[in-house]
């Protein structure tokens, strides 16, 4: 199919043009989709790509990512659509009383790390899809940690505010504050430790990682520093194929991982929007950037994350299924509370029975990616294992200590997880694009937004991640980019919302996407210029 665009133009600030291929990857940062691009030049598939893409960013983009960060991932194998879930689970040690006693749950530190999913994604993934040698993807990440990279100016802007938070933390001003600072735009980052690492995971498939020498080094130096993650805890570990939830949208489906991560909010956003359409006036009928179809995703939007922040936890552990929150029936009762010309301060229904780093690749053989990992705030914990690299997540600061919250922190547990892959496929089967947002919270809504643009109003991929971006901020709290319509700030706040103009570096607040759309036998790659990124393709 190659009538999905319809708009070439690009009329928002960047000018960057898509990059069209039988062969693309796209990244947030540019050395990591030369990475991928090798692979896919050297006879792999975008598999392949994805993960040389991933490793290398690792090192390339440490303040988004590192070998212990949490990865997911959905891939169309030419025939079917498979759904990863490597998110680490918490400690066994991990009890409500353990937290009662440090007083909550921290952001930085041993005690806010679960057990680092990541490795175990490249691991299964190469296993199940990959053409190349492991070794052989691992190999760019390798030579650039080693002989090392020249710091990008974003990437360098952002480790600089990460080393002043986290400079304190065990290891951290080791590997990542040479000389006793950031590196700055420009200088050469070497980290000899993080290439030896790598090299390891390499030659041992994973295995050192979670039941050797390495994750003895990261259990005794959890044990050194008060935490509990143990020997045990990183070898019980396990990256799990959990297939997708999806929802249709017009003549779309979109496709999210299941709970614990929260694509599902942007699959009930999106759901409600259809339910919206229902009667004569669907969504995308209105001019893309104005008011009217700004107004009703914010406000679809709002709905879901109610629903989200009481409902969404590992699946295990939910009271209610994805099931029932995507159910068509229950998306139309939400969506009849959206008032047309008002802000609302929603409440979660009662659905009954019935920071980060994003890349994606495709291949000439048909083959889609969409991958995610990340250590959730920027650097994540801070915690970075003496003499090896692995900087850690903080994704345990994703549970809360509400008492019989489905998200309540427990032992073995995977807390709420903002990182999701998105894909979309026609309604007849065949893929159709690759997607996702980094940042945080701003991921679903970022779904919901780029869906909408291209899969609704045919807007090209390039423009699609160029385009000011709001984002949702709790009650009828709305932030905006700089950039956005002035006059429709203004309509929007004549409609109750309380908007913010949030300056500064984007990524931050509204994330960075990447979008592959397939477009007949080739595919068009889209970057986003609020992180370094970058598209290629042959």
């Amino acid at each position: 199919m190659t009538d999905t665009i319809k708009d070439w133009t690009l009329p928002y600030a960047s000018h960057r043009s898509p990059v069209l291929g039988r062969n693309v990857v796209s990244t947030s940062q540019p050395l990591a989709a030369q990475a991928g691009l090798s692979m896919l030049l050297a006879g792999g598939n975008a598999v392949d790509a994805a993960l040389a893409a991933a490793m290398t960013l690792t090192v390339v983009e440490p303040t988004g990512c590192g070998i212990g960060s949490d990865g997911f991932a959905i891939v169309w194998d030419g025939k079917e659509l498979h759904g990863l879930n490597a998110s680490g689970r918490s400690p066994a040690g991990w009890t409500p009383e353990y937290f009662a006693q440090l007083g909550g749950i921290p952001e930085k530190g041993w005690n806010a790390v679960t057990v680092p999913g990541a490795v175990s994604a490249w691991v299964a993934l190469s296993k199940r899809f990959g053409k190349l040698p492991f070794a052989q993807l691992a190999q760019p990440a390798i030579d650039y940690a080693r002989n090392g990279f020249a710091v990008s100016p974003t990437i360098a802007t952002l480790w600089e505010l990460g080393g002043k938070k986290l400079g304190d933390q065990p290891g951290f001003a080791e590997c990542f504050l040479p000389g006793g600072r950031a590196p700055r735009a420009g200088e050469v980052f070497r980290s000899e430790a993080h290439a030896r690492t790598l090299e390891e995971i390499a030659e041992t498939m994973g295995e050192s990682f979670y039941r050797g020498a390495l994750a003895r080094k990261m259990a005794e130096h959890s044990r050194a520093c008060g935490g509990v993650m143990s020997e045990e805890d990183l070898a019980a570990h396990q990256a799990d194929w959990v297939g997708t939830v999806s929802q249709k949208f017009g003549d779309s489906v979109i496709h999210e991982i299941p709970p614990n991560g929260q694509g599902i909010a942007a699959l009930m956003a999106l759901g409600m929007l259809d339910e919206l359409g229902a009667g004569g006036d669907p969504i995308g009928s209105q001019p893309l950037d104005g008011v009217d179809s700004v107004h009703l995703q914010i406000e679809a939007m709002k709905l879901a994350f109610a629903d989200l922040h009481q409902y969404n936890a590992d699946l295990d552990h939910m009271r209610v299924t994805p099931a029932q929150l995507l159910d068509r029936g229950y998306l139309r009762e939400r969506a009849q509370l959206i008032d047309r010309d008002r802000a609302s301060l929603p409440d979660y229904g009662a659905p009954r029975p019935g920071g980060t780093v994003y890349l994606a690749a495709a291949d000439a053989s048909g083959m889609m990616v969409s991958f995610i990992q990340s250590n959730y705030m920027g650097f994540g914990s801070g915690v970075v294992v003496p003499g090896t690299g692995i900087s850690l997540q903080n994704r345990g600061h994703g549970f809360t200590t509400e008492a019989g919250h489905a998200n309540q922190v427990g032992p073995r547990k995977r807390p709420s997880h903002t990182i999701i892959p998105a894909f979309a496929m026609h309604a007849d089967g065949t893929p159709q694009m690759a997607f996702g947002v980094m940042g945080g919270p701003m991921q679903s809504q970022g779904h919901l937004q780029m869906a909408l643009r291209v899969l609704r109003y045919g807007q090209n991929p390039q423009a699609a991640a160029d385009a000011p971006r709001w984002r949702v901020t709790g009650g009828k709290g709305v932030a905006v980019e700089p950039s956005f319509d002035a006059a429709v700030v203004e309509q929007l706040r004549a409609r109750g919302h309380e908007v913010s103009i949030e300056a500064g570096h984007g990524v931050f607040a509204f994330g960075g996407a990447q979008l592959v759309l397939r477009n007949g036998e080739h595919y068009i790659a889209g970057s986003d210029p609020r992180k370094d990124g970058c598209a290629v393709g042959y």
